[in-house]
């Protein structure tokens, strides 16, 4: 674990073994929208630890990570020198208007309390047609019964709440994508008593049984796919939206 972060529920580190399930289901969505980020200048909003803007500088021309917390934005800049890394409240993001190519935020914009201001500064930011990608928890399968059940969440979104508010943002989605389970995961999901997820939130680490322990840690980003198919049933949603122009 990095020295300088500790787990919160608000973010997933690279390199522990019990967390190593949502770091590779983060790292899926990373993987999947890196081909948008080409030779762009992108801004991550709400970066946390900063692996994720480390892959997307791989094809950026420039990545500035924003994140609220003093620790993760140290983290970042000591971390990973290709990042720029800036404190900054999400709301008021540190770029001139039209100043990036593409705004990404995956698995914030539930944490968020005002979800419409933050997505208006995203698009001020953008250049007219810029892209803006999201991703979140769906909450028709991560809160069925309605209040989130993570306690660091706000507000979740459907797939169709989702689409409204990018819209209210000025935003003309073109692709509204659901990342599932892949085979080698569905089995997973048979062998674990259904849910292969819900076995590891039923109770903490230190109570896992060892073969839970095993499939964990090997899991993959490849084990995850993302398609435009029964998105309502999807575990979360990845939205692409462009900037209308003013």
């Amino acid at each position: 674990m990095p020295e300088t972060l500790t787990l919160t529920g608000e973010r997933t580190l690279p390199g522990i073994a019990v967390e190593n399930y949502w770091f590779r289901r983060h790292e899926a969505a990373y993987e999947m929208i890196a081909p948008w980020c080409r030779g762009a200048v992108v801004l991550e909003a709400g970066c946390g630890e900063g692996y994720g803007a480390e892959r997307l500088a791989d094809s950026a021309h420039r990545v500035v990570g924003v994140d609220y917390d003093e620790a993760a934005v140290g983290h970042v800049a000591a971390s990973y020198p290709r990042i720029d890394a800036v404190r900054a409240n999400l709301a008021r993001l540190p770029l001139r208007p039209g100043a990036a190519d593409v705004v990404v935020s995956l698995q914030v914009i539930e944490h968020l309390w005002d979800q419409a201001e933050f997505l208006a500064d995203a698009v001020r930011v953008l250049r007219p047609a810029g892209s803006l990608i999201i991703s979140t928890p769906n909450r028709l399968t991560f809160s069925p019964a309605g209040a989130p059940v993570n306690p660091f969440h706000t507000r979740e979104l459907a797939p169709a709440e989702l689409a409204d508010l990018l819209a209210g943002a000025g935003c003309t989605v073109t692709r509204l994508l659901g990342l599932r389970h892949g085979r080698r995961l569905r089995r997973l999901d048979r062998r674990h008593g259904g849910s292969f997820t819900a076995t590891q939130l039923g109770g903490p680490p230190d109570t896992w049984s060892a073969r839970l322990r095993h499939d964990v840690a090997t899991v993959r980003a490849a084990d995850f796919v993302v398609t435009d198919r029964d998105v309502d049933s999807s575990l979360d949603l990845i939205a692409i939206a462009v900037a209308t122009p003013h």
